[in-house]
């Protein structure tokens, strides 16, 4: 099976999570939009749709599913998303979207908070191959780049070739690359960039994620938070 072959079949098993007559979270990728389009041949399956993406809400919109305002919403039945890399621990890395406190907002008022995955992105332990991103209020950005520097990252102001300037979230902050490498401990990590002063969240999921579906030829298996 090709890449998109395997991401449908992941999608097909994200289908057997959803309940009828239910609120669910979705976020951004290809595989999502497979999903979306399995929910849309499901004439049995009525749901209500909140995202934290663009591009998953103009797609829902065009497949006649109703998307909610984030706002209106505390509680989702299941959520949906992909990541840069997820451990066996359920540690995951993202968003190279910088949608990711949205993300984690959806992914805490989620009962199950499931990341739909291809085996090149699993891994025993976190690598960090990957930044984690920082959504920073403006006015913060210098320190939060000394506090990052303490911690032992390379920080790096995001910035786009489409605008001058770094590049702005829906929130109106800026984003932060922060390079990590030999992290002992993920968690405290992700707690101790939180804590600093003037950042919304950070794309480091320690906590949210109940279960993983991995996909690879052999088919798809499951992780669960023990």
């Amino acid at each position: 099976m090709n890449s998109d072959d395997l991401k449908k079949e992941c999608a097909k098993e994200a289908l057997k999570y959803i309940k009828t007559d239910s609120i669910i979270g979705l976020g951004g990728g290809s595989t999502i939009s497979h999903l979306i389009g399995y929910i849309k041949e499901d004439k049995n399956l009525k749901v209500k749709v909140v995202t934290p993406s663009f591009k998953t809400k103009m797609l829902c919109i065009d497949n006649g599913l109703e998307v909610l305002h984030n706002c209106s919403v505390d509680k989702v039945s299941v959520a949906f998303d992909g990541c840069d890399e997820v451990d066996e621990n359920l540690n995951a890395l993202k968003s190279g979207g910088g949608i990711h406190t949205k993300e984690k907002l959806i992914a805490s008022m989620s009962e199950d908070y499931i990341l739909l995955v291809d085996k090149a992105k699993f891994s025993k332990i976190l690598t960090f191959k990957h930044p984690v991103v920082l959504e920073v209020i403006p006015d913060s950005l210098k320190y939060v780049e000394r506090k990052v520097k303490e911690l032992g990252g390379l920080p790096t102001l995001r910035t786009s070739n489409a605008k001058d300037g770094g590049t702005i979230t829906e929130g109106g902050n800026l984003l932060i690359d922060a390079a990590f490498s030999d992290v002992k401990n993920i968690g405290e990590l992700e707690n101790n960039l939180k804590n600093i002063s003037g950042v919304v969240d950070t794309s480091l999921f320690t906590k949210v994620v109940t279960k993983v579906l991995i996909t690879d030829e052999e088919g798809t298996r499951v992780i669960s938070k023990n």
